[in-house]
């Protein structure tokens, strides 16, 4: 794909700007390989995310045989230097920084480059090299100052890219929009099993991830895909874990099944288990050192700023959680999940983000989180709730702190985007769900799956819609949302390929809503 030149560049960069190369190992000489590599190592792609006003993370992971049953990605045991460069323009002539970083045989040959001396709220073009081998040339930009108030912003938000459930045509799609930012909401992978399905699009390679190994090839697998490469070199991305990462509906210490499998059977095995897709995930995704993880231990959650016109707060709402209460799936008036002590944030993140919010003087606060935050009720029976305890309805006490915390703060716009739950949602955040007359507090957007669920359904229609108005819309098709963001307002598309068990799916923007600065609720478009 030829990466276009959408925003033009007001200047050059300044001369003699300063980087950092760096890899969990920095402080160690860079050691020169043993004979070249004569493979082109960039099975896996680029990617670039976390972006600040001076710069940004640029990432590689080197593998010749992305599918070695190792997890090694084909790769010698030794570790291998890697050049960077990064210019102002597509063509990459006269790079305005440049530097080498160590890719260590012990980290999966993976590389994190924090890019620092750049300009704020400009375009660059990166690239990689390895023995005379050339990745291909992915864009980011850096964030625009502290101080400035940006015209706009191009945000997309994906979440749940199941690989045996179809093809992620739905990247594709997101790529050529061409965003400025891209937030992944979780499941980035699935951790199962192949399929012995043969309607099956596609089938994972090997066994449900365990290991360190499994976990490595898992993500391997994944990056292989031409499409979802197409959108990590399309723009920096912020990503965070949902549960797929690691184990379905896991909380905590606490697995989905504690009594089968074996890897599960007591809490020292799970955290070993959480430890090492934790490792894994640092090192296939572009994340700063800050989120270099430790055992069984990561922090993912962090803040990032747009200027004065947004400000991103990245929430984990699986590693510090109580455990789900009357299990994890849906039930009917469960009186654990409306214990105001309980929490799916845990204690210190609930007031950091407290903090984030009585600081943030931007327009816009975006809540990037898994799991569906709005009161879902799916009413078996009339004056009996039946809601999701694996979401923030089963968690209504940190729904509500977090909720007036946002409102006590006097956050100007505050807007949540969720994943999980493989439908496109619109919803309007309330305090009190049971008042239709309450005031709307916030907004929430919900993207819907990349692949998981299948096709969907274009005639599907919710019955839950009638008894919970401050449902605004749902749709059945796989996709990810567009959002436009200015000071003046905000526009969310809901984009929906066609298809996805099968190459070639058409997009088609499903649904439009708009928030005006300062104004409560969605207004519906068109």
């Amino acid at each position: 794909m030829t990466l276009s030149r959408r925003h033009v560049l007001a200047g050059g960069i300044a001369a003699g700007a300063t980087t950092i190369a760096i890899s969990p190992a920095s402080a160690a000489p860079l050691l020169t390989a043993a004979g070249p590599v004569r493979t082109s190592p960039f099975a896996l792609g680029i990617a670039s995310g976390d972006p600040t006003p001076s710069g940004v993370v640029l990432w590689t992971r080197l593998a010749v045989e992305p599918l070695a049953a190792d997890g090694r990605g084909g790769m010698p045991a030794r570790d291998i230097t890697v050049q960077w460069e990064v210019a102002d323009n597509a063509r990459m002539h006269r790079p305005v920084a440049r530097g080498a970083a160590r890719a260590r045989a012990a980290d999966a040959h993976s590389v994190h480059v924090e890019v620092e001396g750049l300009r704020s709220g400009r375009e660059y073009w990166y690239r990689f090299r390895v023995d005379g081998h050339l990745s291909r040339v992915g864009r980011t930009r850096t964030a625009p100052r502290r101080d400035e108030m940006p015209a706009t912003l191009a945000m997309s938000a994906a979440s749940c890219a199941n690989w045996e459930a179809g093809f992620f045509t739905a990247y594709r799609h997101l790529a050529d929009d061409e965003p400025d930012l891209v937030l992944h909401l979780g499941d980035y992978q699935y951790e199962g099993k192949g399929t012995t399905n043969p309607a099956a699009p596609r089938v994972h390679a090997g066994s449900e991830t365990v290991t360190l190994e499994g976990y490595r090839l898992r993500h391997a697998q994944y990056k292989t895909d031409p499409d979802l490469q197409t959108a990590h070199a399309i723009a920096p991305w912020l990503v965070v874990w949902d549960d797929h990462e690691v184990d379905n509906n896991w909380a905590a210490g606490v697995p989905q099944d504690a009594k089968a499998p074996e890897w599960n059977h007591t809490p020292e095995r799970f955290l070993a288990r959480r430890a090492n897709a934790f490792r894994a995930y640092y090192e296939n995704m572009p994340l700063r050192r800050s989120s270099i993880p430790s055992g069984p231990d990561m922090q993912i959650f962090r803040r990032l700023g747009w200027g004065r016109l947004a400000s991103f707060h990245m929430l984990d709402t699986r590693q510090y959680r109580d455990d789900q209460a009357c299990d994890d799936g849906w039930d009917t008036n469960c009186a654990g999940a409306l214990d105001p002590s309980r929490t799916i944030t845990g204690s210190a993140q609930e007031q950091w983000l407290r903090e984030g919010f009585s600081r943030s003087g931007a327009r816009w606060d975006f809540l990037g989180q898994q799991v569906f935050f709005t009161q879902r009720d799916g009413k078996i029976e009339q004056e009996l709730l039946h809601t999701s305890n694996d979401a923030w309805d089963g968690y209504v006490g940190s729904r509500d702190r977090i909720t007036r915390a946002w409102m006590d703060a006097g956050v100007r716009n505050p807007v949540v985007l969720t994943g999980d739950v493989h439908k496109h949602w619109a919803a309007d955040v309330k305090t009190d769900y049971a008042d239709p007359d309450a005031p709307v507090v916030g907004t929430e957007l919900v993207a819907s799956s990349i692949t998981s669920g299948g096709n969907g359904n274009t005639a599907w229609s919710d019955p839950i819609m009638e008894w919970n108005p401050h449902l605004r819309f749902s749709g059945d098709l796989r996709g990810y949302l567009r959002t436009t963001v200015t000071p003046a307002g905000l526009r969310a598309d809901f984009r929906s390929v066609d298809r996805v068990t099968t190459r070639g799916g058409a997009v088609a923007t499903q649904a439009s809503f708009e928030v005006a600065d300062g104004q409560r609720g969605l207004q519906a478009v068109g």
